[in-house]
């Protein structure tokens, strides 16, 4: 029976177009925009509007009312809305609440998705729980997030090369297994909250998906002896100080001390991965007085066969970190609770002599021998092209990377290389010189990395051809300059192989 209530959901979610496209042409992208940034009443104030230039509500302004704003509505208009499920079957399905004989509430915040990727575009809705800007309160300490800015951020950097299994550790409403489904024959769900897999289970349904499992369970213990090629993870990562007064959210707090829960993640992804499997994760780790943030992740990274590629991408003070976290649950400031809570979090960072917090991406592999990738960088700026898909990118400085790892500098001198399509030269000069005191290289795409070249790493760089040989190129160069080659070659190969492996320079890397 509920599988036939989801059906008909669908079909009268898609015949009245309730799409992202829909709702934007309804109340337009300023309002569009200010929802964006929190704001609904623009939104609600041009439904309004039409509402009284047509004398009715539109079926799709009717569910976003509903379902995005928590609007109480007519039950007429909820039965215009849904001509084939009704309104009995929206509340069978725990969608709404019949508040009085003639008014509808929803339960669930439920809105369309739209996104694109390898597989085409596709469309989709998403149920999950009402946020603070519809509650008024704070939120409840079960309660079911969307898809938000963790979540976006880890489906940009997510890996879509064909796996047989993924896992999503802490799937949540279930986006990651959703989105892992469309490159994998099988997606495991898991999750400490039996409230979160059943609203999973209900947004795979409704969109067509029968290729998850969703099990109940804490981290790693509901696939015990399983071996994945991919796992995934946004897990319950902000740090909690463990005192009474401050909620414990199920879908940020994971019950541990400090950032341990990602310690725990990173070592549980050598056990959980196959060989050549692939994790991938948001965290936070704790910089302390005695060692850094990157000290602590190699720490946990010792005695585990996983290569690792840290990437940091904020770093917060302990003022600016409970603030943030504060405010996310829904406690505004000025209140008597912020401020308890407030002096909480201060105080459990004094206690275990936490200086600030780094958030970022964390990408392992496990490798069949001894590790051959460590790399920690911060990487602080904007993105340039903020939204777009980093998968690719990450996939392909994993590939460059072996492709290096298995030539020396030899085997290098014989590679035949091209500066990539998306790479710029600037060169700063002093006014009147001849010579310009600064080169650098930019990146248009990825992280928009910047690297300063000298005189002859940059005539080496601008002879990247693909024609040439690296070796031919560093013998002309030498004979230009009036050096010697071997001690060229030993000045600039380095330099070279992080050339190639952040994109500046391409190889044919699937050669062999």
């Amino acid at each position: 029976m509920t599988d036939e209530l989801i059906r008909q959901l669908g079909e009268d979610l898609g015949s009245c177009g309730y799409t992202t496209d829909t709702l934007t042409a309804l109340w337009g992208p300023e309002a569009e925009a200010a929802l964006h940034r929190g704001f609904q009443v623009p939104a609600l104030s041009v439904l309004s509007a039409r509402e009284h230039d047509r004398g009715r509500l539109e079926p799709a302004a009717t569910l976003a009312r509903l379902f995005i704003f928590g609007c109480e509505l007519p039950r007429e208009a909820v039965e215009a809305a849904f001509p084939t499920l009704g309104v009995a079957g929206a509340e069978a399905l725990g969608l709404i609440d019949v508040v009085a004989p003639g008014s509808i509430r929803a339960r669930l915040d439920l809105r369309p998705y739209a996104f694109s990727d390898a597989g085409g575009e596709a469309h989709w809705w998403i149920a999950s729980d009402f946020g603070e800007m519809v509650l008024g309160r704070s939120l409840d300490v079960d309660h079911v997030l969307g898809i938000g800015g963790a979540s976006t951020s880890l489906l940009n950097i997510a890996i879509t090369d064909e796996r047989d299994a993924v896992l999503d550790l802490g799937t949540g409403c279930g986006i990651q297994a959703m989105h892992a489904s469309r490159h994998a024959r099988r997606v495991v769900g898991t999750d400490i909250s039996a409230r979160a897999l059943d609203i999973a289970r209900f947004n795979a349904a409704l969109n067509g998906i029968d290729s998850i499992d969703f099990r109940l369970g804490s981290l790693f213990e509901p696939v015990t002896g399983e071996r994945f090629g991919q796992v995934l993870s946004n897990p319950p990562f902000v740090i909690t100080p463990r005192e009474p007064g401050v909620p414990t959210y199920e879908y940020r707090d994971g019950g541990k001390i400090g950032d341990q829960i990602v310690a725990d993640v990173i070592r549980g992804l050598d056990v959980a991965l196959e060989p050549g499997g692939i994790g991938q994760l948001l965290g936070n780790w704790e910089y302390h007085d005695e060692a850094s943030g990157f000290e602590r992740i190699e720490q946990w990274l010792q005695g585990t066969s996983l290569d690792a590629w840290v990437i940091e991408r904020e770093l917060q003070d302990p003022h600016d970190y409970a603030e943030t976290w504060i405010r996310d649950g829904g406690t505004r400031p000025g209140s008597s609770e912020f401020d308890s809570m407030y002096r909480a979090w201060l105080e459990d960072f004094r206690a275990r002599g936490v200086r600030s917090v780094g958030f970022g991406y964390v990408l392992l592999r496990r490798t069949a021998g001894a590790p051959t990738l460590r790399r920690f960088e911060q990487l602080h700026t904007p993105l340039p092209n903020p939204g777009s898909w980093l998968g690719g990118y990450f996939a392909e400085t994993l590939r460059r990377h072996d492709w290096l790892a298995a030539r020396d500098d030899d085997a290098l001198a014989l590679a035949r290389l091209a500066v990539a399509d998306d790479v710029t030269e600037e060169r700063h000069y002093r006014p009147g010189a001849e010579d310009p005191g600064v080169i650098m290289l930019r990146q248009g795409s990825g992280f928009g990395r910047t690297r300063p070249l000298d005189t002859a790493l940059a005539g080496l760089v601008g002879a990247c051809d693909g024609e040439l040989p690296l070796g031919a190129i560093c013998y002309a160069l030498a004979e230009l300059l009036g050096v010697d080659e071997a001690e060229l070659r030993a000045q600039t190969l380095p330099a070279v192989r992080q050339l190639v492996l952040d994109g500046f320079l391409t190889a044919d890397v699937s050669a062999d």
